[in-house]
């Protein structure tokens, strides 16, 4: 079996013990044991109290009594246990929690709760603050409070452990207990209590229920393993162990939650790899490498990893890369930085700040540990149908496609005139946010709130979607009715209003004789081109307003398979009839790209996408049998190359073989941890449900060159 023999040949670095601890968590063992609280406040304990403050309480009952789970072997601990969690809910609190950020992990590591509660005591001690300032770093003290009752819990059930152990299991636990004994109150001094620290931090906002990414793991713990690596401290074996551990407590949610069939890992717990810092200087180093090296090993896809990439990149890293890729999952994708940092300079970031970007656990970018951020989603396709009368029965009077065209402009301005008047009021409803504020700047010195304004950016970023089927909509609709004269608009619109019955001769000479986006055609690009720089020109015309920052991104996330529902989409001029689940992110229409990888990639990248600096992604589906041997990595390596020299902004390459995917969908239990790209995130195939699995497998499969 092709899935077998791809486990098989992926290199054994990892002990026997680790490889178990793995085998627990991605089996679902753990996430299938969650239950919900079982404890709460009572209304005399929340009386008197405001809703930022009732939170904080709630989070301080959960750091007291929420189950504690340590395993023999594990040498990272800290488990976010309670299921309300995995439903984006604050336990007790009973609200919905945060999701689509990455606070300042670096930062608190750095700093230590200490460093925090010092912080929070030196803002109380101005003078500036009001009543609900104070009240919002009042509740911020109590979430350090709790996080030092959560600390002490596991302390002291590590002692009982260690107690109740003897020989190998014992040592085990007592070094477990000591590398956890200082942090995160206090800064670490090496790599293990560096590793254990990012974990607590983490752990604890995802068991308080917010699902925040991680954002640059290898900036933030780099310079603890090369110190501990040059002073003989540790080596590169013992600390791609300890950094596995942190990998596998990362899936412990896996079974827990059902998405509604899109997968189960959809957590937005995004880590970011490689790149330049804020001074400009390269930050890929040995735990880069060891990521790389725990991926490949164990295939754990519930970290989705984005790889900053430039024109200067080391080839070692292209290389590994390249050799973790063709494993297959989509787990590891690929930003395109250069572009990136220019998009968000041009946007209005001062330049050292835009080269620290990271991702909001997904793949849009932002200022991690300074940014509120969501974005607002929009399908440009029912925009252009709207245009068309599709929605309703009247004629239409465009004596021209310049004509047509100007009528979706007009649409367009609509719709992102309605984003800015949402996001106008975005963020500025105090929603109790005191764990997450404590991590993101400079919601201390405002006395603001995450939701509130606090952070020094708010950011609320317009999305288009379906805009690979706009421009070939656009461009059938021209040839058809307005160069060729096959039909007249009228006759095209009763045509689609009855979903393409009795035309079906036409629809196949629209579907496979008209060069569509996505095949390196200078007619179907052009008008990509087009319609992208008139969506980002017209996004453009507002950067921010009402304190709220609007950078412009494309993506669906999925979403066109609601979109393909019944009183969703109409039939498209581009061939496609009702009900059709189309083109993904910034991807060409399934089935449209044939011909080949590198024209894909050509088309894709004629867009500047320095004009959209929250970003878009196109998915890359390539046939494993491709890039098996040398020859397959430096084919990959040239794609990378390839894609970054030319100006795209990320790309996900998934390695799949299609026919296996469709035995998937029959043999299930066959293929437990297999997983694949869905768009910012990776899942596990089986978790998918029917229509999302087809969307997978309709995506086009190249042959590589």
């Amino acid at each position: 079996m092709v899935w077998a023999a791809a486990k098989a040949t992926r290199a054994r670095r990892l002990c026997d013990t680790t490889h178990a601890l793995a085998e627990r968590a991605l089996s679902g063992e753990h996430g299938r044991a969650m239950a919900p609280a079982t404890f709460g406040l009572t209304q005399a304990e929340q009386a008197g109290y405001s809703a930022e403050m009732r939170c904080a309480l709630a989070i301080r009952r959960i750091a007291e009594q929420a189950p504690l789970r340590i395993l023999p072997g594990e040498r990272i601990v800290g488990s976010a246990t309670l299921r309300e969690a995995t439903l984006h809910q604050v336990p007790v609190a009973g609200i919905a929690s945060t999701s689509h950020t990455t606070p300042g992990f670096g930062r608190a590591l750095a700093m230590g709760y200490a460093g925090l509660r010092a912080q929070v005591g030196e803002r109380l001690s101005r003078p500036g603050l009001d009543g609900r300032g104070r009240d919002l770093l009042e509740a911020m003290r109590v979430c350090l409070d709790a996080a030092g009752i959560w600390h002490r819990r596991h302390m002291e059930l590590l002692t009982e452990l260690a107690a109740r152990s003897e020989g190998t299991e014992r040592a085990e636990y007592e070094a477990v207990r000591a590398h956890l004994a200082r942090v995160p109150e206090c800064p670490p001094e090496g790599f293990r209590e560096a590793v254990q620290s990012l974990w607590f931090l983490f752990a604890f906002q995802r068991l308080c229920g917010n699902w925040p990414g991680i954002g640059r793991i290898d900036e933030m713990l780099g310079p603890y393993l090369e110190r501990d690596l040059a002073e003989g401290r540790l080596t590169l074996d013992e600390a791609r162990e300890i950094l596995a551990h942190f990998w596998i407590k990362g899936c412990e949610w896996t079974g827990a939650s059902d998405f509604g069939g899109s997968g189960d890992a959809q957590y937005y717990q995004n880590v970011v790899l490689a790149g330049v810092d804020a001074e400009g200087h390269e930050v890929t180093n040995a735990v880069t490498y060891l990521v790389l090296d725990i991926v490949e090993e164990l295939h754990i896809s519930d970290f989705p990893i984005a790889v900053r990439l430039n024109a200067r990149s080391p080839e070692r890293l292209l290389r590994r890369v390249a050799e973790v890729m063709r494993h297959g999952g989509g787990i590891v994708a690929v930003y395109n930085e250069d572009v990136v940092i220019e998009a968000l300079t041009r946007f209005g970031y001062g330049l050292a700040e835009a080269r620290t970007f990271a991702n909001d656990g997904c793949w849009e970018v932002l200022i991690p540990g300074r940014t509120a951020f969501s974005y607002n989603p929009f399908d440009a396709l029912a925009l252009l149908q709207g245009a068309l009368g599709l929605d309703g029965d009247g004629v239409l009077d465009y004596p021209s496609f310049e004509a047509l065209y100007a009528a979706f402009v007009l649409r367009l301005e609509a719709a992102l005139e309605a984003h800015h008047e949402a996001a106008d009021g975005f963020a500025a409803n105090g929603h109790p946010s005191a764990l997450l504020s404590l991590l993101v700047e400079d919601c201390i010195e405002r006395g603001r709130g995450y939701h509130d304004r606090g952070a020094r950016y708010t950011v609320l970023a317009p999305h288009a979607g379906g805009l690979a089927n706009v421009c070939d909509s656009l461009l059938a609709v021209k040839r058809l009715v307005y160069d060729e004269g096959l039909v007249t608009l009228d006759e095209l619109v009763a045509i689609l209003r009855d979903d393409w019955e009795g035309h079906e001769a036409l629809r196949q000479r629209v579907l496979n004789e008209f060069t569509a986006y996505g095949n390196d055609g200078d007619e179907a690009d052009a008008m990509m081109v087009r319609v992208f720089d008139d969506y980002t020109r017209i996004a453009g015309r507002v950067r921010e307003r009402n304190g709220v920052l609007r950078p412009a991104g494309i993506s669906t996330f999925g979403r066109e398979i609601a979109w393909s529902q019944p009183g969703g989409r109409a039939a498209s001029p581009d061939g496609h009839r009702r009900g059709a689940v189309l083109a993904t992110n910034f991807s060409p229409s399934p089935g449209a790209d044939r011909e080949g990888p590198t024209a894909v990639i050509r088309s894709v990248c004629k867009m500047d996408f320095t004009r959209l600096p929250n970003g878009t992604a196109f998915e890359l589906k390539v046939l494993p049998d491709c890039v098996g041997g040398e020859a397959g990595i430096e084919t990959l390596v040239a794609l990378m190359r390839t894609f970054v020299q030319l100006g795209g902004w990320f790309v996900q390459i998934d390695v799949v073989d299609s026919a296996m995917l469709r035995d998937a969908q029959r043999h299930p239990e066959r293929y437990r941890n297999l997983s694949v790209r869905v768009s910012g995130w990776s899942a596990r195939f089986a978790t998918l449900n029917k229509e999302w699995q087809d969307m997978i497998i309709q995506r086009t499969q190249q042959m590589m060159p």
